[in-house]
């Protein structure tokens, strides 16, 4: 469970962080605002735009962070198993 918690957070963050990075840099949300009619907002943006791409980068840090304490935790064991069966 805990692995495939680690590839979902770390899913969502990094696409999180590149609808938020696109809608950050590029004038996508701008143009998309405007032809609904909700151009009045793009001023807005900013106010909910960066937080939300600090969380989503933040999330994808906190994702592999996990990612590689799980992965150390499988290699910590050290044992050595055989596969010759023994008589």
């Amino acid at each position: 469970m805990g692995q495939q918690f680690s590839n979902a957070t770390l899913r969502w963050g990094v696409i999180g962080a590149i609808i938020a990075a696109l809608c950050c840099f590029t004038p996508v949300l701008a143009i998309l605002l405007g032809v609904v009619g909700l151009s009045w907002a793009v001023g807005y943006l900013d106010y909910a735009l960066f937080p939300a791409l600090a969380f989503f980068i933040g999330l994808t840090i906190y994702a592999l962070w996990k990612r590689q304490k799980n992965s150390q935790a499988g290699v910590a064991c050290d044992c050595e198993t055989s596969t010759q069966p023994q008589a």
